[in-house]
């Protein structure tokens, strides 16, 4: 079983219909999104010219029953921190938002789906496009 949570920008290279973020999709049991992500997501949509229809999409993805939003905890918490120490420790800082996305997939057990290079500064995540 293949179990993910997604970044904003695999979720809109999804929406662009790119190949890997589509085959990826395709093959997964479980795609979690947290509620920073959704964040990003919703701020993008507000901030465009086509905030319902994004919204819509966005809604229907939600509904799938392998999609699930988790939201942060005082546990997502402890691992920011972690993941933020060790980071710092290295001289490696990643946004923050980023830092609550890899602390929801630690948490969880979660390979990542994402485009961003710097996560690969942080030793125990999975990422999942590798």
């Amino acid at each position: 079983m293949k179990r993910i949570i997604i970044d904003t920008n695999f979720y809109a290279a999804f929406k662009r219909n790119e190949a890997d973020a589509v085959s990826l999709l395709k093959t997964v049991d479980y795609i979690g999104v947290n509620t920073v992500i959704l964040g990003e997501l919703l701020a993008g949509f507000r901030c465009g010219n086509r905030e319902r229809e994004n919204r819509l999409e966005l809604e229907q993805f939600l509904d799938s029953v392998r999609v699930d939003t988790i939201p942060l905890d005082d546990e997502t918490a402890e691992f920011y921190a972690q993941i933020f120490s060790d980071l710092r420790r290295k001289g490696c800082p990643i946004p923050s938002n980023d830092l609550w996305l890899a602390a929801s997939a630690l948490q969880h057990g979660l390979a990542l789906a994402t485009y961003d290079d710097h996560f690969s500064h942080i030793s125990s995540i999975l990422l999942a496009l590798r």
